[in-house]
């Protein structure tokens, strides 16, 4: 443990390292116009821009957890924020969407060693106790402001100077934490196991190879050969990685974690939302910028309300818990993203922007805030010790998985909607119009999920465990 003079620095750089996963995909939407002028991306290829990053994050979550118990959580939290930043250089050099791609995949890799190291290191790093509760207080308050910081960061520096330049200062801070984090932070006992290196490739080469399928046929269309042998190459090897972890003596993913349907339902739920959820900020930046005419840091501003209400809700929920269900709280989190979703859905060419997109954007965050928490607490109901750490990695693959997938089946409806007879302005509100339709869909799926699964409610003890409180902080972010 470190002495209490230095608690306040050990826990500045683990917040640090967490900073740097947080921002990222916040920094990258409010820049997407830019990004999609400056480096030639076509209409449906910018979704990778960011899809490349939540795939490889949450396809090698579980596995970054793994390398932590083997290596020790300080060697892997070095080791996660130097890739991290090696790729956020290589982010800012891109010069063609190709090799944009590739550098956020490999970010998406270095941010899933380093999110289970900050919240092991955490508790290692704190007693049990006030110390520790302020430390997750802080943790938690972090996931919260975390996409308002990144949204107006990269709305200033796009329009200031360049958006290269949120990836450029990801380098020194990383720096920075490297150096430090063998002076202060104390390395965790290293595990003996084996490290599931297949499984962890199959289920993100499988998932990656769907999602391109799909992006692929807004172009080409549902029979073309490359996008019927994506998917089918896709779906044939999420079921190799379902037997494997079968048969495994170490999974990754153990399938008995899928034996509750309560549990089952809260991951499908998951999956679906963040998938709405992601969508909301890729199609709403677009729209704000080259419909509304807002400027880059306009448009981070413009997103204010739905991240006060968002961070607000988040907080509320443990006693809104005590006074009602996980189960009441996820379906009411759910109706209201709906809710927030199918009014903002409306918008047109001349939208107003109080009425059309700030209200609505409340409500949208509303039930963000309330649904993440909710979901969160509901995929690790009744789980055994030995499981807590597989479920709570479950919960955030669904989460990153979801985002990708969302967004990969709601480009190729951005890209069927409309047609060229309309001007530029008119045909993209449209299209933004049409895709927030179809995400107003995908929670209605999730709500469906929900009720069907049948979650009971279950009413936490007063004090939360520790491992929930990291888990429900990793994943609302």
């Amino acid at each position: 443990m470190p002495r209490v003079g230095q608690r306040g620095v050990v826990l500045s750089v683990i917040l640090v390292g967490y900073l740097l996963v947080l921002i990222d995909v916040s920094i990258l939407m409010v820049a997407l116009p830019r990004i999609h002028r400056d480096l030639g991306f076509s209409a449906t290829g910018l979704s990778w821009a960011q899809n490349a990053y939540t795939l490889t994050f949450g396809g090698f979550l579980l596995l970054g957890a793994r390398v932590g118990d083997l290596l020790g959580r300080r060697r892997t939290f070095m080791l996660g924020i130097a890739l991290f930043s090696a790729a956020s250089l290589a982010v800012g050099f891109a010069a063609t969407p190709a090799s944009m791609i590739i550098a956020r995949a490999v970010q998406g890799i270095g941010a899933a060693l380093l999110a289970p190291s900050t919240l092991a290191l955490l508790s290692t790093s704190f007693p049990e106790g006030p110390q520790r509760t302020r430390a997750m207080a802080a943790y938690g308050a972090l996931a919260g402001i975390g996409t308002s910081i990144g949204l107006l960061l990269g709305g200033v520096l796009t329009q200031a100077l360049s958006w290269r330049l949120g990836f450029f200062l990801n380098v020194p801070v990383g720096l920075v934490a490297i150096l430090a984090a063998p002076r202060l932070l104390a390395e965790t006992e290293r595990h003996a196991g084996r490290l599931e290196l297949s499984g962890a490739l199959t289920s993100t080469l499988g998932v990656s190879a769907v999602v391109f399928g799909i992006v692929h046929s807004a172009a080409a269309g549902w029979t073309d050969p490359v996008t019927l042998g994506a998917l089918a190459a896709g779906f044939l090897l999420l079921a190799l990685f379902v037997r494997e972890q079968a048969r495994s003596p170490q999974p990754i993913m153990p399938l008995r974690l899928f034996a509750s349907r309560e549990r089952t339902g809260a991951y499908a739920a998951r999956f679906l939302f963040n998938g709405a959820l992601l969508s909301f900020f890729f199609f709403m930046t677009q729209y704000l910028q080259a419909v509304h005419g807002d400027s880059p840091v306009q448009a981070g501003l413009a997103f204010l309300p739905v991240t006060a209400a968002a961070s607000i809700a988040a907080a509320a929920t443990p006693r809104l818990i005590r006074r009602s269900s996980t189960r009441a709280l996820a379906v009411a989190g759910c109706a209201a993203m709906m809710i927030g979703t199918a009014w903002m859905s409306r918008i047109a060419l001349n939208t107003d922007y109080l009425t059309g997109i700030a209200v609505p954007m409340i409500i949208f965050g509303i039930g963000q805030g309330l649904g993440l928490s909710t979901l969160t607490t509901a995929g690790m109901a009744g789980i055994d010790t030995r499981d807590a750490g597989a479920a709570g990695g479950l919960v955030n693959v669904a989460h990153h998985t979801g985002g990708a997938f969302g967004l990969g089946v709601l480009i190729t409806v951005f890209a069927a909607a409309g047609t060229d007879t309309h001007g530029p302005r008119e045909l993209l509100a449209h299209r933004v119009s049409t895709s927030l339709t179809a995400a107003a869909i995908l929670v209605a799926c999730a709500l469906v999920a929900l009720v069907l699964t049948g979650a009971r409610a279950r009413r936490p003890a007063p004090a939360q465990s520790t491992s929930e409180h990291l888990t429900e902080s990793c994943a609302t972010a």
